[in-house]
């Protein structure tokens, strides 16, 4: 890989949803099927910052192979009135450990679960058009009632 630089990871910012408890579709012939609906949560960063709004859910599929497939929608409105639309997609491995630890009320830790997703932003507001064009890849982190996020800019 001679003269091919590495991406670098750049920290554009944390957030955080809470979650409603989830309607259980139940096993289907894909997997099991929960729907979270968000109720709000907060984003914290530089260049980036404000509320989301209670207007998503994560359509999860969780698979024979005890991993989470991810399908998640939903809407920010930023601290200064721009209004967000991101969806991604991901992988949560529901691990014995990670089961252990959402029955007993804990809360996973960043990079110790398998927990990625590749956020995707679009808005019409020209301040955050760069966020059309940028590629996000997040690590996640889950307990009671809500999920956490660290979204990393490739670059």
């Amino acid at each position: 890989m001679d003269g091919i630089e590495r991406p670098k990871l750049t920290l554009l910012c944390e957030y955080d949803a809470t979650l409603k408890p989830p309607v259980v579709v139940g096993s289907g012939p894909y997997g099991m099927r929960q729907i979270f609906d968000v109720t709000g949560g907060e984003v914290r960063g530089e260049r980036l910052r404000g509320r989301v709004l209670p207007s998503g859910a994560d359509w999860i599929l969780v698979g024979a192979d005890g991993v989470g497939r991810l399908d998640v929608r939903a809407t920010i409105e930023t601290h200064d009135g721009a209004f967000l639309y991101v969806s991604y997609t991901g992988l949560l491995h529901l691990d014995e450990t990670v089961m252990k630890t959402l029955a007993s009320g804990g809360t996973t830790e960043f990079g110790k679960t398998y927990f990625y997703v590749s956020p995707r932003f679009e808005t019409g507001d020209p301040r955050y058009d760069w966020l059309n064009r940028t590629f996000l890849l997040s690590q996640g982190r889950i307990g009671p009632g809500r999920v956490e996020y660290r979204v990393y800019q490739v670059g």
